[in-house]
């Protein structure tokens, strides 16, 4: 996994103890604890992350560890290796196969006024065609 050119990078062995913001994107392969907040930007959660931090983003891809909230304005993409606890409120939810979810997902419209198809739903395994739904 190779971070987005231009994204900031905290690498693997970095250990952060409190709160993260800023107004770029950031590729995190570390460990944290505390809250990251990212109102206008994409965070990525490296495969060697541990992250135990509520989540306020645009966007998020996660490939490692995440216990915590996540409320992200557009997407959230939980890629195969992902392991994430906790409740998801986002616009729109990608899963991958073997991603594991522990938690509550919301899904809410999109900022333009667009509906979003979604709604609420609870999950405890790795079953991504709980999450697969039919637009009308």
């Amino acid at each position: 996994m190779k971070p987005a050119e231009g994204s900031t990078v905290i690498g693997k062995s970095v250990v952060i103890r409190g709160d993260l913001s800023g107004n770029e994107d950031l590729y995190m392969d570390g460990d944290i604890e505390g809250s990251i907040t990212l109102a206008e930007s994409q965070l990525t959660v490296g495969p060697n992350a541990r992250i135990h931090a509520d989540i306020n983003v645009r966007d998020i891809v996660v490939f490692g560890h995440l216990t915590g909230n996540v409320k992200a304005t557009g997407r959230v993409d939980l890629r195969q290796s992902a392991f994430v606890s906790g409740d998801i409120l986002a616009g729109r939810l990608s899963i991958e196969e073997s991603a594991v979810l522990k938690g509550r997902v919301e899904l809410k419209g999109s900022p333009e006024g667009k509906p979003a198809s979604g709604g609420v739903a609870e999950a405890s395994h790795t079953d991504p065609s709980l999450f697969h739904q039919t637009q009308a």
